[in-house]
């Protein structure tokens, strides 16, 4: 490889950390805010499980789209363009909570669809980055997006202790999330996709991969670490408040703790990948992550759930975006692919937040979240199905 070529590539990675931190940012800029927003619309655990519903189902109707449209418009057109729908539909969600709940739903809605596409074709330009650089490294970009979602946790952590109010808070951290992604995506470089009538010649169509059973494991795979990080992510807050007695801002602060272990867990997990490949470390993760949740649930005090929460982030850190590289292993077939495991993954925010709603209504919100330790003990079953090619 050239020095040109190299400056590029760094020039591109870059800006595929850029797009990865500030989806996170955004989504943490709104996570944040859930207990105002929860508040101000009088929700009970189980409404506000339908309402966070909207965004699942927004994700859910736009994954089985994104391949297609990452194969005609490029990953670059299509981060660009989603992060401007994203930020319009997260303002919207600010400023219409103060009018009722049909608002609020409508936004989270086309916030879901928004992230979903972004979300695929974000990962399909990191798996071209991955590749030429030759060695694993898509867990750091999603380290990238775990260190948006702590410093979007912690400034919104910040917001509620300064008494800021939820719209100004989210529409100015919309504004700069635009901003800075729009800018980013102009250092992408060409996606390494056939094209669309070639990939149904050669079984690579998005109806192929829907056949393939590798494909459908992975998926399943991702669903399960999908559940147990989207469950930290819109419940954490909301049970150290209700479950342990914490105040609004700690229980914001412990949000941000299991933020920054899934952080640390992304940042370093390509050393032990490489060293030791997907399945051991994958298993060991699970285990780590039913500790974590387990210690969470059940701690005594708000400092042992403190502890377990970090656990939980560990422990949740690599399934995600490790599923999203094994779905691009072949570079030809990874929109396809990818968006098949993304689809199945994002049933996690479909039926996860309305299945813990009603758990919590009807015991606690702590003890709802043991449904998420069923999958993890799925999960240490299906990891064979994400190891390399070469091993």
């Amino acid at each position: 490889m050239s020095t040109v070529e190299t400056a590029d590539l760094r020039a591109t990675t870059r800006s595929v950390y850029v797009t990865f931190i500030f989806l996170g940012v955004a989504m943490a800029s709104f996570a944040a805010r859930i207990p105002q927003i929860r508040d101000q619309l009088g929700l009970t655990p189980s409404e506000l499980g339908l309402v966070l519903l909207a965004i699942a189902a927004g994700s859910i109707t736009s994954l089985p789209l994104a391949g297609h449209l990452v194969h005609r418009f490029g990953s670059r057109a299509m981060v660009g363009t989603m992060a401007v729908v994203l930020g319009a539909a997260l303002a919207a969600t600010a400023i219409g909570y103060e009018f009722g709940v049909a608002p609020v739903v409508i936004a989270l809605y086309v916030y879901g669809f928004a992230t979903g596409a972004w979300d695929v074709a974000m990962n399909v330009q990191a798996a071209v980055v991955e590749r030429r650089l030759g060695r694993s490294i898509m867990s750091r970009f999603h380290a990238g997006y775990s260190v948006g979602t702590v410093a979007g946790a912690l400034a919104g952590a910040g917001a509620v202790k300064a008494g800021l109010p939820v719209t100004e808070h989210v529409v100015i951290a919309c504004v700069i999330v635009t901003a800075a992604v729009v800018v980013a995506v102009r250092g992408f470089v060409a996606d390494e996709t056939e094209p669309e009538h070639e990939s149904g010649k050669s079984g690579g169509g998005a109806l192929a991969a829907w056949r393939e059973p590798r494909t459908l494991l992975i998926g399943l795979f991702v669903l399960a670490f999908a559940l147990t990080e989207g469950a930290g992510i819109d419940w954490i807050s909301i049970a150290l408040i209700d479950d342990h007695g914490t105040e609004a801002s700690t229980g914001t602060l412990g949000f941000a703790l299991f933020l920054a272990a899934m952080t640390v867990g992304r940042w370093f997990g390509p050393n032990l990948l490489d060293r030791y490949g997907r399945v051991p470390v994958l298993r060991l993760l699970a285990v780590t992550g039913l500790a974590g949740l387990l210690i969470f649930v059940f701690g005594p005090n708000p400092a042992i759930a403190f502890g377990g929460a970090m656990l939980w982030g560990l422990g949740a850190s690599l399934g995600f975006p490790v599923g999203m590289s094994a779905a691009a292993d072949e570079p030809a077939k990874a929109p396809a692919r990818v968006g098949v495991v993304a689809s199945i993954g994002y049933c996690a925010f479909l039926g996860g937040p309305p299945l813990i709603g009603f758990l919590g209504d009807h015991f606690t919100v702590s003890r709802g979240l043991l449904a998420v330790a069923m999958l993890l003990v799925l999960s240490i079953a299906l990891t064979p199905a994400l190891r390399e090619p070469a091993r």
